[in-house]
């Protein structure tokens, strides 16, 4: 990002001759290619500054008709913007005064107009100064840094305000010392620039001489982790002072903000660890209370320390985030979403919330954002159709300024939650048109992520296959973490599986024996037990022996079925509570064990509700494409889905369910 360098300010009395008058030099932004104005001289007009204690003094501001008295208030003194500001006329006129000084400044929209403003006063306090600096930050800086940096940096009343602030550090109240030092830090002023350096150094010294409340504590961590580099001294003098105060007296602003600043410079000392439990005691009690930007910041806060511990603060938080969901902006949205994903929680309530806020903000809506959501649809497995739809629309339109990891992130979930949108076919056509273009920008492991999620919804991306299975890029997939892990070689071994059972026109390069699998690690089939014991009792009753079927396999998550089509060999992998029955020509039942004379192979899949998107009957793509290549490997595949039978008590019952799903044509007619 870049930085706007203020350099030293030159002074000399009025009388001085020309070649000594005042003098700024001011560099441009990085952005305009490191060129350097040349310095200008401005004739210089003594500016009278009140200080507290009525002593004047002149000092020189640029341009003719820039007369500004910047009213100076002491370090003691006491400034009250929201309240009752004392009984005598001066406190009364300065109170009406900043009260219109602020309303008038909230409503100008750009720096010329509040420079414009400015030139108008004849006096001014530090406070009203220093929140003009503040509203220029506000209007003129966005994502990218100050929009205008010449506009604003180059104007004469912006640097006598530097100029006063820069040279009457230590005259100014605590507010108008800690709202400069935060608006000239969005500013993007250099932190090694004397201004800045000077407002620091103040700072420090208010700090060591314990003459900052805890509302201004606060505004000094917030500034100063605003920095690029922090310093991480006068952030844990910060924290040793707060935690002298009384913690139930903090508000929202000041826990969040201590919240923030324990990121710093806790590490792994546990020096703050009962600060950090008596504000995790705290903040329970007033989460009820907190704005969206403050749930969001302590939730942020608690990912980043791990305070997995705290699960009641965890959860007050999580559900009170659902009435914010409207009013989050888009990176605080994403932190929420983070710490869903971190502490493994999911509310019904926030989905609802998710389904009519995003759809209709994604146009707007950052692509890191966007892919939060995704993630946090895809991880918790909500087929949401609202913002799925709304994902692929955005894609659609804008995918081309995505990066190559946003765009496998965009895709990804639609493959795992097995959903092809309405506009499926333009989805994948432009996904197709992008992966031609920047193929070899993907990194190793996002590319399988993508093409794999690709295969699961049957869209096959036979025309880069050839890259997956070369050499080089196996090497590469190796080089990078997690390396050729179980889950990798899986999501290889599949593809290639799928492009043999699905894509018989496929004549590439094939996946090397030594990176194949014969079980594939699928991360979201594990056992319902209580669903198989059900459906192995209804089926021991309708077959009588337990000779007839199988149901013995190596690991919880994978199954074993030997096959072979064309000379394929595979052993593939379903899930432990499948069940295999064989079949004669006749159509009569034989031993599990026996392999000779079997005509039929019945799959049995006993799909539990882990098998499928919550509050959904759509299965996952995982179990889509088992069940896909079961039939294509020559299974008669039967669906035993949880919705159908979590309603059945008896065995006998269970029994002829499973009569009419197995034998539908012996049904009614004895076995």
């Amino acid at each position: 990002m870049a930085l706007i360098t203020l350099k030293s300010f030159h002074f000399c009395s009025p009388g001085a001759p020309a070649s000594r008058r005042v003098l700024l030099t001011l560099c441009k932004s990085l952005s305009s290619a490191g060129e350097r104005r040349k310095p200008q001289s401005y004739s210089p007009t003594a500016v009278r500054v009140l200080c507290s204690k009525d002593k004047c003094r002149d000092v020189f501001c640029w341009k003719n008709h820039v007369q500004l008295r910047m009213q100076s208030l002491s370090v003691n003194e006491t400034v009250h913007l929201c309240g009752d500001t004392g009984s005598s006329a001066q406190a009364r006129e300065r109170w009406m005064d900043e009260q219109v000084f602020f309303r008038t400044l909230k409503s100008l929209h750009t720096s010329q107009e509040i420079f414009k403003f400015l030139r108008c006063l004849e006096v001014m306090s530090d406070i009203m100064a220093s929140g003009a600096l503040q509203r220029i930050s506000e209007v003129e800086v966005d994502g990218d840094g100050l929009k205008n940096p010449e506009d604003v940096l180059e104007n004469e009343v912006f640097r006598a305000l530097c100029f006063q602030f820069e040279f009457e550090s230590s005259k100014l109240s605590n507010t108008g010392l800690l709202n400069a030092l935060q608006a000239l830090i969005r500013l993007r002023i250099d932190p090694q620039s004397t201004l800045i350096a000077s407002l620091l150094s103040e700072c420090e010294e208010r700090l060591a001489n314990r003459k900052l409340t805890v509302d201004s504590l606060c505004s000094l961590g917030e500034s100063l982790l605003e920095l690029e580099v922090p310093s991480c001294a006068m952030l844990e003098q910060i924290v040793s002072h707060m935690q002298e105060k009384d913690i139930e007296n903090w508000s929202p602003r000041e826990m969040a903000m201590v919240y923030k600043i324990l990121q710093v410079v806790v590490g792994e000392r546990e020096q703050y660890r009962d600060l950090l439990n008596r504000m995790n005691s705290a903040t329970l009690t007033i989460a009820y209370q907190l704005c969206p930007k403050f749930t969001s910041a302590i939730l942020n806060s608690l990912v980043a320390l791990h305070q997995t511990q705290v699960v009641p603060l965890i959860l007050a938080l999580c559900k009170h985030s659902v009435k914010h969901v409207p009013y989050f902006t888009s990176d605080e949205l994403a932190s929420v979403l983070e710490a869903f994903l971190f502490f493994g929680h999911r509310e019904q309530i926030f989905t609802e919330a998710l389904e009519k806020h995003v759809p209709k903000s994604i146009p707007a809506m950052p692509p890191e954002t966007v892919s939060k959501v995704m993630r946090y649809c895809c991880q918790k497995k909500i087929l949401s159709k609202p913002i799925l739809d709304a994902v692929a629309e955005g894609f659609i339109s804008n995918a081309d300024s995505f990066t190559t990891d946003q765009i496998a992130e965009y895709i990804v979930p639609f493959g795992t939650l097995n959903y092809l949108p309405p506009n499926a076919s333009s989805l994948f056509r432009k996904l197709e048109a992008i992966l031609h273009t920047r193929l070899g920008q993907f990194r190793p492991h996002a590319l399988l992520n993508l093409l794999h999620s690709c295969v699961l919804i049957q869209r096959y991306p036979v025309n880069f296959l050839p890259k997956i299975f070369s050499p080089y890029f196996l090497q590469e997939l190796q080089a990078q973490p997690p390396g050729l892990d179980r889950v990798v070689a899986s999501q290889l071994t599949q593809l290639f599986l799928t492009v043999t059972l699905e894509c018989p026109f496929y004549e590439g390069p094939k996946l090397l024996p030594k990176y194949q699998v014969n079980a594939f690690l699928t991360t979201h089939c594990f056992l319902d037990v209580h669903l198989f014991r059900k459906v192995k009792s209804g089926l021991l009753y309708l077959l009588k022996k337990r000779m007839y079927f199988s149901s013995e396999v190596s690991t919880p998550y994978f199954y074993t079925v030997e096959s072979s089509v064309e000379g394929l060999k595979w052993e593939l992998q379903l899930c432990t509570y499948d069940i295999e029955i064989k079949l004669d020509e006749e159509g009569f039942m034989l031993p599990a064990t026996q392999c000779e004379e079997v005509h039929t192979r019945i799959a049995l899949c006993v799909d539990g509700q882990n098998r499928f998107c919550v509050n959904s009957h759509n299965l996952l793509g995982e179990e889509a494409i088992k069940q896909r290549h079961l039939q294509l490997l020559g299974y008669k595949v039967v669906q035993v889905p949880f919705f159908e039978v979590e309603s059945i008590k008896s065995c006998r019952k269970m029994a002829e369910y499973l009569h009419r799903k197995i034998f539908p044509h012996t049904y009614g007619h004895g076995c």
